[in-house]
């Protein structure tokens, strides 16, 4: 991959073991074994943060290999659940949700009314023309 320019390596690079190598980050297999996505998606963020790098390439190269070496120690001195690189770790960790105030109140509830026991139950306190109909009325 030396003869690729930075953006052709980015693209062919697949594993955490890659992007490693490629930027001569030392490792340790037990580490990345464990995390191997999270270094990556760490690394990610922390390419998104850096924004877009007008450098030349071989500045750019440094960066991200000291972007690189930063996610991968991330996870030497911590683990993954304190790290908490994925969403699904904050799922269940408290939220905070807006509630306007005009939306809170009191519901109320209308009586309920006595219907004669030959109404249909509409409302109509017995003189529902549809319940005469079914009588025969």
């Amino acid at each position: 991959m030396d003869e690729l320019t930075l953006n052709e390596a980015m693209e062919e690079m697949e594993s955490a073991e890659d992007f490693l190598n490629y930027f001569g980050v030392a490792y340790d297999p037990g580490v990345v074994h464990v995390n191997r996505l999270h270094i990556l998606q760490r690394f990610h963020d922390y390419l998104a943060r850096a924004g877009d790098l007008e450098e030349d390439e071989d500045t750019r190269r440094l960066i991200y290999a000291s972007l690189m070496t930063r996610a991968y120690e991330d996870f030497v001195r911590s683990d993954a659940l304190t790290e908490k690189v994925f969403k699904v770790f904050h799922m269940h960790e408290p939220q905070i949700a807006f509630v306007p105030l005009n939306s809170i109140g009191i519901m109320k509830h209308e009586p309920a009314q006595e219907h004669d026991a030959g109404g249909c139950g509409c409302g109509g306190n017995g003189a529902c023309h549809s319940s005469e109909a079914a009588l025969g009325n």
